[in-house]
């Protein structure tokens, strides 16, 4: 059995796991995209669409409509995680929940480098796949 050197320094560093997923695809070869949105008060956020690869986030500030084809609707919060697994699913909201406060947050996106990571889907593929959304709030 092999142990972990001893560290050079104590440790003060608070590891809090926020997230742990097994994506059931990673694209090869991998490109890695961080990027921090920027949600206005009330804004809609981007149109239905899907991802090329799976992509990890983490709230800021605020709140977020979010919903995931096949899922409910359901608001996050700061200090959250979230994460989709990309491919065929759709993303139908990522709306910022609050009329008087921006939302940020941070997503890691994983994709084949120069595939297009963000693939908006139109009214006709919507209408195809209405079935496959979860039923919406009342």
């Amino acid at each position: 059995m092999t142990s972990s050197p001893q560290p050079a320094w104590p440790i003060t560093s608070v590891l809090t796991t926020l997230s742990e997923e097994a994506p059931p695809t990673v694209p090869q070869p991998t490109q890695v995209t961080t990027l921090l949105v920027e949600i206005p008060p009330g804004g809609r956020g981007l149109p239905p669409h899907r991802h090329s690869g799976p992509v990890f986030g983490y709230m800021l500030e605020g709140e977020m409509k979010f919903e995931l084809e096949g899922e409910p609707e359901r608001v996050l919060r700061a200090g959250e995680a979230f994460w989709e697994p990309g491919g065929d699913l759709i993303h139908y909201q990522d709306a910022n929940n609050l009329q008087d406060a921006t939302t940020r947050f941070v997503v890691v996106m994983l994709s084949v480098p120069g595939a297009q990571m963000v693939t908006f889907v139109d009214a006709d593929e919507l209408e195809r796949r209405r079935d496959r959304r979860a039923p919406r709030p009342a």
